[in-house]
């Protein structure tokens, strides 16, 4: 049975409803592709990505990071760079997770003999080599295989090991608007190569206790980062995820966090949705395999909020340029 089979319990897995599940009525699904059928999936974008015109002089990288799993991390990733592309940005997403998740939620998953994320940090194979391009005009992938998991043993004794990352997507900036990472749920060596590589860290925050647990964990992190190895890391921002808005418990985290990080926290919030999990079993992002619901919606709002910071981060260092050359 593939992943695509919605006659089994895979996808009855995926479409069930949980206690605290906010259902969405619609029970139209995407047409599901078959050897004697035509495919409904968008063909692949054939322009270089260097040829579309950008918004921005050079990329910022934006990792997207939590060490605890399970709180929308890759859904967040993925639907945050489709959106992105859809406003118009020339975005390139980085499957940096051994899972794989955010290549197969495209529908993307590398093959041997198909350059990943690992050739590039362990054999710095030119990031040109493994780029592919998505279903979504704008956006494109570097994949991850599960062969990433021995890079952090393999790069223990490597020189700067933290600054891999870093090198090979500094050759990658000027082509694009947006880096979005995926990071893996850990502070392992692989998260602190992300973080040395971006420019800012968005943190997706579940609304549920447990979930703020870590905060301070990754904070220090990030603080011990920005110390010794990264002066420019930012947090950009925290993202509230699998919001029931029905529940007491999903408005007093809000309210928690809103307190602690004023500003920082995005407006948008990402409502747990049955259509946000499906996404991934059709090989799409929500943007494209449901567009008018209210996942897609709402990491729309997202992308809105984050190109607004982007856009203040841009005209700031325009603002710098321009007073140092005056000076």
């Amino acid at each position: 049975m593939t992943p695509h089979d919605t006659s089994g319990p895979w996808y009855r897995y995926w479409a069930r409803e949980d206690d605290h599940a906010d259902v969405e009525t619609s029970t139209t699904r995407p047409p599901v592709a078959h050897d004697d059928e035509e495919s409904t999936v968008p063909e692949p974008v054939t322009a270089p990505i260097a040829e579309r015109e950008g918004r921005y002089t050079a990329a910022t990288v934006l990792a997207v990071a939590n060490q605890k799993g399970g709180v929308g991390k890759t859904t967040t990733s993925v639907s945050l760079a489709a959106s992105l592309a859809e406003l118009g940005l020339r975005v390139l997403l980085v499957d940096f997770d051994p899972q794989g998740n955010a290549s197969s939620g495209l529908g993307l998953r590398a093959h041997p003999g198909q350059a990943s994320v690992y050739d590039v940090l362990v054999d710095a194979v030119p990031v040109e080599q493994a780029v592919v391009p998505t279903s979504q005009p704008g956006l494109d992938l570097i994949r991850a295989t599960i062969d990433l998991a021995g890079a952090e043993v393999e790069l223990v004794s490597a020189f700067s090991r933290e600054h891999k990352l870093r090198r090979a997507l500094d050759a990658a900036r000027d082509q694009y608007d947006a880096i979005i990472i995926d990071c893996p749920p850990s502070l392992g060596l692989l998260t602190v190569n992300a973080m040395t590589a971006a420019d800012g860290v968005v943190v997706p925050i579940q609304c549920e206790y447990f979930a703020l647990e870590g905060l301070g964990a990754l904070r220090r992190n990030v603080d011990l980062i920005r110390e010794q190895l990264n002066p420019n890391l930012e947090m950009t921002g925290f993202v509230l995820t699998m919001l029931d808005a029905r529940t007491r418990l999903s408005q007093q985290v809000v309210d928690e966090v809103r307190s602690h990080f004023g500003d920082r926290v995005f407006k948008a919030r990402i409502p747990r949705t049955v259509r946000l999990a499906e996404a991934p079993g059709f090989g799409q992002p929500i943007t494209q395999f449901d567009p008018s619901s209210r996942g897609a919606m709402a990491y729309r709002r997202l992308a809105q909020e984050v190109v607004e910071r982007l856009d203040r981060r841009a005209n700031d260092q325009q603002r710098d340029t321009e007073q140092g050359a005056v000076a």
